[in-house]
């Protein structure tokens, strides 16, 4: 999909649509109302006839209206006026997105981002808009032969208004809309595979792909000889079981000056889990794929910043690893020495996120990091405590939680902050070796991240916990590319605070 911005008036607008926005009351927006009085009151007789109610995410498309010059006109409803916010927005775009799509038209304009919108500019409608387009327009299709795609798909949409002083700042909104796609698009496509083609040396060949023709990102892949001579035997216990070997992904992206501290993300990169010894019900196992959502965010997160040619300097880790049963795979009760020098015993073989994160987060701190993200399909009580529309948010500084939950207000991809009791570190207490890798069943998400916090004493931290926003199960199931946006939106504020 090409996009672009421009202003001008709807009704002189020669393209396939015009998409605008209407409301439940029957109140046009700024651009329905130019239409209409163009057309001779069409569009009113149109809603007062109640063909369209008005409602978020409804559509009708008109077509032939008297003295305009497009083709067509897509009305979108946009829902009750005064309850016009972020997600009704997006749920107005996405459903443009999808009409245009399947009405035949080849380009199209929409006059959305005009829409009034409490606490937003036109760059922040523009950019979102361009991100809920292509997420709505996703289709997997790598392992399929049949594509059933429209015939004529669109191919080309602009963002108009008719304001041209409120469009400062779109070009840049646009760029940075499209990088933080294109991230997401990544993510899905990573997460989507299935695990017999996406493997821990899949993920390394990805990530030295990503490189191409982007002088300022570097990428490192460590084997396990490698990792066995640096002491990582918590990460590499997770992989003994399995015919794949693991991989640790280093990606460097420059973008700022070299004695600028990065910003160091960490993502789990479990490309199948079976729970090991501790093997999970066959039940949705096939779901385990999507274990390596947090790899594929950080992957996805890498290459927006190399699209924006961000002024920052981020570093990404992958722990890539599958979790497998086998004659040599880890048993419960087996004890590990990890990078750190601290020993786990590993009580349950399903708990081995932890167990590749933890080696990460230590070898993080070669970077002299900044501040420190990690990203992982880590606890299913994630998904008990919160359900599948936030992330769940823990750290050990609160500012860099405070600016997590700010960058999720404004992408829209939002989380939770959880306690970092000192009152949980409890729970973890083993008999044989320094802590153990589950704290039973209380307070499963948090204990997770307790966990975590005694590797990262040493600089700030927060740990994202996606495993209820990563994929969607059901009809829909599939990766959802979350927290590319969050994590970008992070990043970009960031990049903005050292400028």
């Amino acid at each position: 999909m090409k996009f672009r911005t421009k202003t001008g008036r709807p009704e002189a607008q020669r393209t396939g649509c015009v998409a605008v926005g209407v409301f439940e009351s029957g109140t046009l927006s700024g651009a329905a109302e130019r239409l209409d009085k163009a057309c001779g009151g069409r569009i009113s007789d149109v809603l007062r006839s109640g063909d369209l109610k008005g409602e978020g995410g409804q559509t009708l498309m008109l077509h032939g209206l008297a003295d305009i010059q497009a083709t067509r006109v897509l009305l979108v409803g946009c829902g009750k006026q005064q309850e016009f916010n972020d997600q009704a927005y997006r749920k107005a775009t996405a459903a443009a997105a999808t009409a245009l799509q399947h009405s035949g038209a080849s380009e199209a304009v929409s006059y959305l981002p005009e829409v009034p919108l409490q606490g937003r500019d036109t760059p922040w409608k523009i950019r979102q808009a361009v991100i809920t387009t292509e997420d709505a327009l996703y289709v997997y299709e790598r392992t399929k032969t049949e594509h059933k795609g429209p015939e004529h798909p669109l191919a080309r949409l602009t963002f108009m208004s008719s304001q041209r002083q409120a469009m400062a700042g779109a070009e840049q909104a646009l760029t940075q809309g499209e990088a933080v796609a294109g991230g997401m698009a990544l993510a899905k496509e990573l997460a989507n595979l299935p695990a017999n083609i996406c493997t821990p040396v899949y993920l390394a060949e990805q990530a030295m792909a990503l490189k191409k023709g982007k002088h300022r990102l570097r990428v490192q892949v460590l084997d396990e000889p490698e990792m066995e001579k640096l002491g990582m035997g918590a990460l590499l216990s997770v992989a003994r079981g399995s015919e794949q070997p693991a991989r640790l992904i280093s990606l460097e992206y420059r973008g700022a000056d070299k004695d600028h501290k990065p910003v160091v993300l960490v993502g789990k990169g479990i490309t199948f889990d079976t729970g090991g010894i501790s093997i999970k019900p066959a039940e949705a196992m096939d779901e385990m794929k999507f274990d390596m959502c947090g790899a594929a965010s950080v992957l996805g997160t890498l290459k927006a910043c190399a699209q924006m040619d961000l002024a920052l300097n981020v570093v990404g880790i992958i722990a890539a690893a599958e979790n497998m049963p086998s004659g040599r795979a880890s048993r419960p009760g087996d004890i590990v020495t990890t990078l750190s020098g601290k020993t786990v015993e590993i009580l349950n073989t399903d708990a081995e996120g932890r167990l590749v994160l933890c080696d990460a987060l230590s070898y993080a701190q070669r970077f002299d990091p900044q501040v420190v993200i990690d990203i992982a399909t880590l606890t299913g009580a994630c998904i008990v405590a919160l359900g599948h529309h936030p992330s769940g948010l823990l750290a050990n500084e609160d500012g860099l939680a405070e600016a997590l939950l700010a960058a999720g207000e404004t992408s829209g991809d939002r989380v939770w902050r959880l306690p970092l009791w000192e009152d949980y570190q409890e729970q973890l207490k083993s008999n044989f070796a320094d802590l153990a890798n589950i704290g039973g069943r209380p307070a499963g998400t948090i204990t997770a991240a307790c966990f975590l916090s005694r590797f990262t004493q040493d600089y700030h931290w927060a740990h994202l916990d996606i495993a209820g926003t990563a994929w969607r199960s059901g009809k829909e199931k599939g990766a959802t590319g979350r927290p590319v946006p969050l994590l970008t939106q992070f990043l970009l504020d960031r990049a903005q605070q050292a400028g």
